[in-house]
């Protein structure tokens, strides 16, 4: 599977603020491959603005469609008019692995439970407009034997491919390569095996 995430280091969230009837929302995106990602943020978030009135959060520590590692929180705030909202902007969005803080100063002027959603929600929809990204490619472990002469032509067609070399064995009888093959393309080294006049070995790593 392949899907696009926050392009941002570990311990580095992107900001935005809005403003609605004096009431501040400023949002934290973070890159969040776990929860424990997510949770330094929000911490962060409290440590940062403890004084704000509510710190609602959502996130989802997978790739678009997971269902597990997700989580929002209304911190407060009416029930469904924080958390769901910008949760449900995550998920429309097709990121993954992505988290998302909102600190809300009050300033004086109740928004409703309608005005309070359509904040929370464009809050985080700015935030993702200009958020960096790249694209993460889920991997399924492959193990490749090839003779000592083949092993340069190998790596050069897996290298062709973006296919990551990532350990070499080396044993009486050959090279086993440890290979990143792309989850979501089938894996079909006929191309290889031609090159290496058949000799080529697979086996699925468990």
């Amino acid at each position: 599977m392949r899907y696009p995430i926050p392009d941002l280091p570990a311990g580095e969230w992107q900001t935005n603020e809005l403003e609605v009837e004096k009431s501040r929302f400023i949002g934290w995106v973070c890159h969040a491959p776990d929860i424990a990602a997510f949770e330094t943020m929000l911490r962060a978030a409290r440590e940062h603005h403890p004084a704000a009135s509510h710190h609602c959060s959502a996130f989802i520590a997978g790739p678009p469609g997971e269902q597990s590692a997700i989580g929002f929180s209304d911190d407060g705030e009416p029930g469904g008019t924080a958390g769901r909202p910008m949760y449900q902007v995550l998920e429309g969005s097709d990121l993954g692995q992505v988290g998302c803080v909102i600190i809300r100063y009050f300033g004086g002027t109740k928004l409703g439970t309608g005005g309070l959603a359509r904040a929370y929600a464009q809050t985080v929809t700015q935030a993702l407009e200009a958020l960096p990204r790249r694209d993460i490619v889920e991997r399924t472990s492959l193990r490749l034997r090839v003779d000592f002469s083949g092993e340069a032509q190998a790596r050069g067609w897996l290298d062709e491919r973006e296919v990551p070399v990532e350990a070499a064995d080396y044993t009486a009888d050959g090279v086993w390569l440890t290979v990143g093959w792309p989850s979501d393309i089938e894996v079909d080294l006929s191309p290889l095996a031609s090159r290496l006049r058949g000799n080529l070995e697979l086996l699925a790593d468990d």
